[in-house]
């Protein structure tokens, strides 16, 4: 069945290239996004991505590994890098 009109993706195609991440890179996060850059497309007008999340949704090998699982809430108290606190000009001190 073809999901996606304007490039001529079929649900076939995007199983295979589900499966196909899963089996290079059994800890990668499958996206839309990537699947499109392995298919060698772009997606264009954005109609078919119901149907295109419905298709991925579908497929055995799309779930997240476990050890993926929950990082939001496990890392919750961690520091994040960035720029210290004060970096803006009207946070800090007027010494001049």
């Amino acid at each position: 069945m073809i999901v996606c009109h304007c490039t001529q993706i079929t649900d076939t195609e995007i199983r295979a290239a589900i499966d196909w991440m899963r089996s290079a890179d059994p800890e990668t996060i499958i996206t839309p996004g990537k699947i499109y850059h392995a298919l060698g497309k772009r997606a264009d007008c954005g109609g078919c991505m119901p149907l295109f999340l419905d298709t991925m949704r579908s497929s055995d090998n799309l779930g997240v590994p476990a050890n993926l699982r929950g990082l939001r809430t496990r890392n919750k108290g961690t520091v994040h890098e960035g720029r210290r606190k004060g970096y803006r000009i009207p946070e800090r001190s007027a010494a001049v």
